[in-house]
C-alpha cells in the first residue's frame, strides 16, 4: 500500500513539471526494459524525464526528498547505475570530477555555460558530421559528442549590461 501511494505522489508531481510522460508509460517504459518498477527506480527516471538540467546525484536526491525523504544517495547511485545498464539513462561527463544525467538519448550535443554552468541540449543536426575517416590508422571512433562552452542568455544580457 505504501508503496502504490508513494508511486502515485510521484507520478502527481511528475504530471506538474512535464505532461509528455504518464505514469503508465514510465511504468512501462522500465518493464519493457525488463526491470522491476521499484518507487525508487521510477521516482528517479520519472526525474530525469521531467528536467533538463542534466542534474548530478545530489541535486535529484535533493528534488526526490523534497516532500519525503525516502531515497538515500547509494539508492539513487544504484537505480542511475540499473537505468543506465538498459540504455534509459546516460552519463554526461562535461566538467572534470562531474557526473550529471540525462535521460533524453536521442544523439545530441551540449552548451555549457561557462558563467552560470547551465546545461542545454543541442540536437545534433544543428552541426554538420564530423568525417571522422581522418583519424590515425588503428583508431576507430563510434561516436562522438560536442560540447559547447560561452555564455547562455541570461549572462550575456547580464555581462553586457555592464
Amino acid at each position: 500500500m505504501k508503496r502504490n501511494i508513494t508511486m502515485q505522489v510521484k507520478a502527481k508531481k511528475l504530471k506538474r513539471k512535464s505532461m509528455n510522460y504518464s505514469a503508465e508509460k514510465i511504468t512501462a517504459t522500465l518493464k519493457s526494459k525488463g526491470l522491476r518498477v521499484t518507487p525508487q527506480r521510477f521516482a528517479v527516471y520519472a526525474n530525469l524525464l521531467s528536467r533538463s538540467d542534466h542534474p548530478t546525484v545530489e541535486q535529484i536526491l535533493e528534488d526526490l526528498n523534497k516532500n519525503f525523504p525516502v531515497s538515500s544517495q547509494a539508492t539513487i547511485y544504484s537505480s542511475l547505475q540499473t537505468l543506465r545498464e538498459v540504455e534509459l539513462v546516460q552519463e554526461v561527463l562535461l566538467e572534470e570530477g562531474v557526473s550529471r544525467y540525462d535521460a533524453n538519448m536521442e544523439d545530441h550535443h551540449h552548451f555549457r555555460c561557462s558563467c552560470c554552468g547551465a546545461i542545454e541540449d543541442i540536437p545534433s543536426n544543428h552541426f554538420e558530421a564530423l568525417n571522422l575517416n581522418g583519424l590515425r590508422p588503428g583508431l576507430k571512433a563510434t561516436s562522438y559528442e560536442i560540447t559547447v562552452h560561452g555564455l547562455c542568455d541570461r549572462c550575456n544580457l547580464q555581462n553586457s549590461g555592464l
